[in-house]
């Protein structure tokens, strides 16, 4: 494309059915926004019904109009995934798009989730590969499906491949711990685009560096690195445009990446980007996706 993709670019989305998860702020919230004003029908899933609801008046004061559904949906738990996909299923139609935008960012301290994981792995990884699989018939139903995991560029940090130690229990490293995640969540999201063939597409984006709620319980070092960068941090409108234009433009690739276009790829209108070597390796991805199949008991059913 000879110019930059703005939201102006986003095309129609009247009739289409989007779920957006973690929308109840930041870049989620901005993405259910443009998308919501863009016609689609929007579901704000959050952990919290309260906010996702505040959530929905925020964005219906700027767009009466507005589309707009709110879902209750916490990806470290095993019950609150199946319990939202199930709320999903019963409804009429297909789903278009579902953006796994929500997440935890180098938690200060190892926690563990209701059933056991180190709980970046379980919010990141194992929650939306399971509402993913679960998901995956309502979104089959759909003429051109299309799912969006936004990832992070220090997924480059997330090495090596195959990832091992997914729980972190042999040494929990906040950012480390978070890397791995970003690196596990463009494995998943191409080994899922391999699967599928043209059945849908998948598509991977990052938000540069931007302001979110992630850095409200992080660690002092990922606070530290943020300070240091401080100028170049993007708001979280901008950080939101990646994930729009994997979630609408025509342009996009199966498997492909993209993130902010200007300095060092921290900010900037969005544009294809590269994803560290570690990320193109197909039998990683294999191997980790077998690994979620194995630990939620769900497959990709195709």
């Amino acid at each position: 494309m000879s110019k930059a993709w703005t939201v102006k670019d986003i095309p129609s989305q009247v009739g289409k059915r989007i779920i957006v998860t973690g929308a109840n702020s930041g870049i989620g919230w901005h993405a259910a926004l443009e998308l919501a004003r863009a016609g689609a029908e929007v579901t704000i899933a959050s952990r919290n019904e309260a906010k996702a609801a505040e959530a929905a008046r925020r964005i219906l004061a700027i767009a009466p109009n507005a589309k707009l559904k709110t879902g209750k949906l916490d990806l470290s738990d095993p019950a609150s995934v199946k319990a939202f996909a199930e709320s999903q299923l019963v409804l009429s139609g297909p789903i278009d798009v579902l953006v796994n935008n929500a997440g935890v960012m180098a938690l200060p301290d190892r926690r563990e989730s209701v059933d056991g994981h180190e709980m970046q792995f379980a919010t990141n990884v194992l929650g939306p590969y399971r509402l993913t699989a679960l998901l995956l018939p309502a979104l089959l139903r759909s003429a051109a499906p299309r799912l969006v995991t936004v990832a992070s560029g220090t997924h480059a940090m997330g090495g090596p491949v195959p990832i091992a130690d997914l729980d972190s229990r042999q040494g929990y490293k906040p950012i480390k711990a978070y890397a791995k995640t970003k690196l596990a969540n463009v494995l998943v999201a191409r080994e899922l685009q391999r699967r599928a063939g043209d059945r849908l597409l998948s598509v991977i984006c990052h938000p540069g560096a931007s302001k979110t709620n992630l850095f409200a319980d992080t660690s002092a070092l990922m606070l530290l690195s943020a300070f240091a960068i401080y100028p170049l941090i993007q708001n979280a409108a901008m950080g939101a445009e990646p994930t729009l234009m994997a979630a609408t433009s025509k342009h996009v690739k199966p498997g492909g990446y993209y993130g902010p276009g200007g300095f060092m790829r921290l900010r900037g209108h969005p544009t294809e980007d590269k994803t560290a070597s570690l990320a193109d390796d197909v039998e990683a991805g294999r191997i980790l996706v077998e690994e979620l199949e194995r630990m939620s008991g769900i497959r990709f059913e195709f």
